[in-house]
């Protein structure tokens, strides 16, 4: 493994400390109020894995240096993840691959999305009185679960490009689970807060996240969970199978059903008849690349691809990051995010413009509408080449920010780039089986109507709902995959891959570096700029063109690797305790 050279900007005061001779890891100094320290990108020769903690890298880096491929590895970092995040994604949850078949030159998308029970209605998140439930009310119970995808997603692409066995990719997180593992701030941290709204409400989640005097357990403890290790054991011997029919599935089901308040409606026919699909990449030109990502239920392709689109017309690279940089890029994303939601819902049940989002005539006319001297407030919805353009109401619900990212290439050239989730922070509350279950269902929007038109997002039986996930690869001029990446971040993880996609297609940063540039974010409202970084230092500028701001904590997740000069480049977002490991 080498080193990158690091630009020398200078807002960075770098030293170096290394964790081993794979993993990099920074000591250095914070941007004033940041929060967090920078970290310096990674090269390697063969292969590589980006992930969102230290245990996990090392599992998917000890699976890529035995051979295996990036989705076996993919599969291995996933369980660990489930152990050591279990805030953040899980079995319990949904998740979107994108997969690059090197030998083939095929890109694939495989959808992992959680569903809603048969029986849900659109009047779900609707009581008695016609009105909407309140959302903690709502989240904590087994009301907000979805069928769980992310076992599906895993069985089938390691089916389609798996090499190891099935069963050897799940020994690291058993045994982690069995001899246990210690517990990061950031975990400790997420509890504390989490016990607020309801962590501990469940007799499963109060046990195994506090300490018997019900406070909440300390960084550095170690944490063991037996009964996930004996899920583990099952799925690894049955399959992906073993989860969704039988004593696992009757679990799910009946921890889901019988929650007090806030039962769920989930049954056995749910789980078994669930089912991940390849889906049609959804890919969109920006300067010479292509950006490729999945398409519907995510809107993180299409939206990204129209903010990217629209910004087409504009001479970022030789703005540089500065006010009309900011600005011009929020104006985009306010255009962008009034599509996302007008028109953006699961296309198995809402007919959708796909085509007509990314028409270029289209985001042309859009971006005229985009002026240097002038702020747009909360525009609305366009209406691209699509005979049904007016059939919907907009939804403009926000999704929360409980997901992680992880990026891995293996020595065969192939490549993932996996977003997944369980929604927000901790999920639903419920746990079984050692892991937690999802709270998925508040994605969806809670009113099934506005002004006497469907909303395109509204909960029905078996229907995805929308997402903000956003895994992406970019590729250069030739086809060769160049760009790996992805976030959680909620309804801003689009924001987040756009704006780092700038900065290294735009101002040729490395990935590390266009991480730890400071985030700017814009949702169709307000712009939120992340404090205590370089970004902040514009936020007096915009107020005076006449944007609202929001200086505050933007706490992205992104991880990356980027194919250059036959090396690979990896990055790990600062904000986060995530590492890069290669060979």
């Amino acid at each position: 493994m080498r080193l990158q050279d690091f630009p020398k900007l200078a807002w960075f005061v770098i030293s170096l400390a290394y964790i081993d001779t794979s993993c990099l890891a920074l000591d250095v100094q914070p941007e004033s109020g940041s929060g967090w320290t920078h970290k310096q990108a990674v090269t390697a020769e063969k292969f590589m894995v980006s992930a969102a903690h230290p245990l996990a890298a090392e599992t998917g880096y000890d699976v890529l240096r035995a051979g295996g491929t990036a989705v076996d590895a993919a599969v291995a970092v996933q369980l660990v993840l489930n152990l050591v995040e279990p805030q953040s994604s899980g079995i319990g949850g949904g998740a979107f691959m994108l997969h690059w078949d090197a030998k083939r030159r095929e890109l694939s998308t495989i959808d992992g999305r959680e569903t809603a029970p048969a029986a849900a209605r659109p009047v779900y998140f609707l009581d008695e009185n016609g009105d909407t439930k309140q959302w903690w009310a709502t989240v904590t119970g087994g009301g907000s679960v979805g069928v769980p995808g992310t076992l599906k997603l895993l069985a089938l692409a390691h089916q389609r490009y798996g090499g190891l066995a099935w069963g050897d990719l799940f020994e690291s997180a058993i045994e982690l689970a069995d001899s246990g593992f210690e517990v990061t701030p950031r975990l400790a941290t997420s509890i504390t807060q989490a016990k607020a709204v309801g962590l501990d409400r469940f007799d499963a989640t109060r046990s195994y996240f506090f300490n018997d005097d019900g406070s909440t357990l300390a960084a550095g403890a170690i944490l063991k969970n037996p009964e996930f290790a004996d899920t583990l054991r099952i799925i690894a011997e049955g399959g992906a199978e073993s989860f969704y029919r039988g004593q696992i599935a009757e679990d799910i089901v009946n921890a889901v059903r019988s929650t007090k308040d806030n039962p769920g409606l989930m049954t056995l026919e749910d789980l078994a008849t669930y089912e991940a699909k390849f889906r049609r990449p959804v890919c969109s030109s920006y300067r010479s690349y292509q950006v490729c990502g999945m398409g519907p239920p995510s809107s993180g392709a299409l939206t990204v691809g129209q903010i990217l689109g629209m910004l087409n017309h504009f001479d970022m690279r030789d703005m540089g990051l500065g006010v009309d940089t900011i600005h011009l890029y929020s104006e985009a994303a306010k255009l962008a995010y009034a599509d996302r939601a007008m028109y953006m819902a699961d296309s198995d049940y809402v007919r959708m413009p796909m085509q007509g989002l990314l028409d270029p005539a289209y985001l042309t006319f859009r971006a005229q509408l985009i002026k240097l001297d002038r702020v747009r407030r909360n525009p609305g919805h366009g209406n691209p080449p699509w005979q049904d353009a007016a059939l919907y109401a907009p939804d403009n619900k926000e999704e929360r920010p409980g997901t992680s990212h992880f990026s891995i290439v293996d020595r065969f050239g192939n490549a993932v780039s996996m977003t997944t989730t369980i929604e927000t922070g901790f999920g639903s509350r419920v746990m079984v089986g050692g892991f937690l279950l999802n709270n998925e269902l508040t994605d969806f929007s809670w009113e099934p109507e506005k002004n006497g038109r469907p909303v395109a997002n509204r909960v029905e039986g078996g229907k995805r709902p929308r997402s903000s996930m956003s895994p992406t690869i970019v590729f250069k001029p030739d086809g060769a995959p160049y760009l790996l990446l992805g976030s959680p971040g909620g309804s801003r993880i689009i924001n987040y891959v756009a704006k780092t996609l700038i900065a290294i297609l735009d101002w040729d940063m490395d990935i590390q570096e266009a991480m730890n540039v400071g985030h700017f974010v814009s949702r169709n409202g307000p712009i939120d700029i992340e404090s205590g970084t370089i970004a902040s230092e514009f936020t007096k500028q915009l107020q005076k063109r006449g944007h609202e701001v929001n200086v505050r904590d933007l706490n992205s997740g992104l991880h990356g690797i980027m194919i250059k000069d036959e090396l690979l480049v990896g990055g790990a977002d600062p904000r986060r305790e995530g590492v890069v490991m290669g060979d």
